[in-house]
């Protein structure tokens, strides 16, 4: 069904794009209606598939944002409630946190009670422990590789898990660790007793998946679509959803998308192309967006090969006219100089790497690598990639210009996520990745990408960075349990990380989506992550 629906989309997009549509598709994306007036919300994501829904979800970000943070809770999650501010984290399953006073390795985390998974079972202590052993213990009952592969690295910051009673636990952290929280926000929780009673069969869990979410699973056609329906019994009363039913669906083409807008088949987009969005304002669509701390840019490997050299990288950096890019995307993206954008608090006084193709060349045949030839795995579509096909052929025809030469390998989101989590030692054929990657707190912002202990599989340092003044002032960020006194530490290892051109910065995105006029309430955070439960469905 699922072909035959992007078949007819696509071949409707373009008419309905240019404004002479006339007819109406009908098909059975969403199900059918209830015949009790059931408001629903529609969501065409980016993703190529369903993203998974059993606790770990794959499909980048969007994967949490549409089945993690909807289904499941943290014992932290974020707080995306205002867009006036970057998000921060909030207590979740558990109610508060602190540094145990004797022992700054040791975490005390007071949990949340009378909250239970939608099978009924209760949250405590046990589910909690049981949660880690299920991605971290190899031989534990319950582990599941898939799940530490894409769980793991929000839990890798922890050695050991106590119990002190049925609401109190104890995490255990190898050496000091003062960013613990951030980490942990979206770690998530499922239950424990529905995988005990399937045999720890993930297969089976999934027909019935079981969280403390908003929302409970409903139903799904593979490959089509998964449909949520509101948890009326959530424990956090101000977030149970606002409409009834979820309906997310796959649509990694921007135009299909849009297409599905302006058909009404669907209520709510994911990245619309920037072509398109003149034609959906005109039809009344919400255009929507907001500055958030999001990086488009490109991971380098510096071990080897060309971006070995520190001129290579800062020649490519000099190479690119952010401003021709933000131009391209008629300006739903601002220019990026760094992992963090001008607002937040850690982005300090990096060096800015003002479009200077002249000093590119000059940095190339200094480094004596003219032709410049580099390889970079992109994807066709994805959580954060934007428009990731008429990005990357610009970023090309810049980089080009200046004296590389560049082989782009195009392939599923997926598959490039796998290049990524495996390191460029695993992946010797690329040069460089281009993986869109959130920044909206130090830990995932520069310290996973770019400490020598962060280095695959410990963490997301793809390109294996190593520099002994950046993993000192990591470790010393990581030692200052004061917040006011981190600050001018990161701002500082921030700096030196630019002025070491140890990726090569592009963009920020601007997040945009486009609503249909007859949603409101919904309130788009300045990050990565989404809240739909406050999304109404008017009449």
């Amino acid at each position: 069904m699922r072909t035959a629906i992007t078949k007819t989309l696509r071949s409707a997009a373009r008419s309905l794009l240019t404004g002479t549509f006339l007819g109406v598709i009908v098909i059975g994306i969403a199900g059918a209606s209830s015949a009790l007036a059931e408001t629903q919300v529609r969501v065409a994501m980016s993703a190529a598939d369903i993203p998974d829904w059993t606790g770990a979800p794959d499909q980048g970000y969007e994967g949490y944002r549409f089945l993690g943070f909807t289904l499941y809770d943290g014992l932290i999650n974020w707080d995306l409630s205002s867009s006036e501010k970057a998000a921060d984290i909030k207590p979740a399953l558990a109610e508060s946190w602190a540094i145990d006073p004797n022992d700054k390795k040791k975490w005390i985390f007071k949990l949340r009670k009378g909250v239970k998974f939608t099978d009924g079972c209760d949250w405590n202590a046990d589910s909690a422990i049981w949660n880690y052993d299920r991605v971290m213990t190899e031989g534990a009952p319950q582990f599941n590789i898939r799940h530490k592969t894409f769980q793991g690295w929000m839990i890798g910051g922890v050695s050991k898990i106590e119990k002190i009673d049925d609401y109190t636990i104890a995490l255990i952290t190898p050496a000091e660790n003062s960013l613990l929280p951030y980490e942990l926000a979206g770690y998530f929780q499922i239950s424990n007793c529905a995988v005990t009673k399937m045999g720890n069969n993930y297969d089976e869990f999934a027909k019935a998946p079981a969280g403390t979410g908003p929302y409970k699973f409903d139903s799904v056609v593979p490959h089509e679509r998964i449909e949520l329906v509101k948890n009326e019994d959530y424990w956090d009363k101000a977030r149970i959803p606002k409409h009834d039913r979820l309906v997310l669906i796959p649509m990694p083409e921007a135009s299909t998308r849009a297409a599905a807008l302006l058909s009404g088949q669907v209520d709510f987009i994911e990245a619309p192309s920037p072509d398109t969005l003149p034609r959906l304002k005109d039809a009344g669509m919400q255009i929507i967006t907001v500055p958030y701390p999001h990086n488009w840019d490109y991971q380098v490997r510096v071990d080897k090969g060309p971006f070995a050299d520190i001129r290579v990288r800062k020649a490519a950096n000099y190479a690119i006219n952010r401003d021709e890019m933000v131009e391209m995307l008629q300006g739903v993206a601002t220019a990026g100089y760094g992992k963090f954008i001008e607002s937040q608090p850690y982005y300090g006084n990096p060096i800015r790497y003002e479009y200077d193709p002249e000093k590119a060349k000059a940095l190339l045949e200094e480094a004596g690598c003219v032709p410049c030839k580099i390889t970079i795995a992109i994807s066709t579509s994805g959580s954060g990639q934007m428009q990731p096909l008429p990005m990357n052929e610009l970023v090309k025809e810049q980089l080009e210009a200046a004296g590389f030469e560049v082989k782009l390998e195009p392939m599923d989101w997926n598959a490039l996520l796998t290049v990524y989590f495996g390191g460029a030692g695993k992946n010797p054929d690329f040069d460089g990745v281009n993986v869109s990657l959130s920044s909206i707190e130090p830990v995932q912002a520069i310290m996973k990408n770019s400490m020598t202990k962060f280095q695959p599989p410990n963490g997301l340092n793809w390109g294996l960075f190593s520099n002994a003044d950046v993993d000192k002032l990591g470790d010393d960020i990581l030692k200052e349990f004061d917040a006011e006194k981190r600050i001018p530490m990161i701002q500082k290892m921030h700096e030196k990380l630019v002025d070491e051109a140890y990726e090569i910065f592009i963009a920020h995105d601007l997040n945009p989506r486009a609503l249909s006029p007859k949603l409101k309430g919904f309130v788009q955070a300045q990050s990565w992550f989404q809240d739909l439960t406050p999304i109404e469905v008017l009449p």
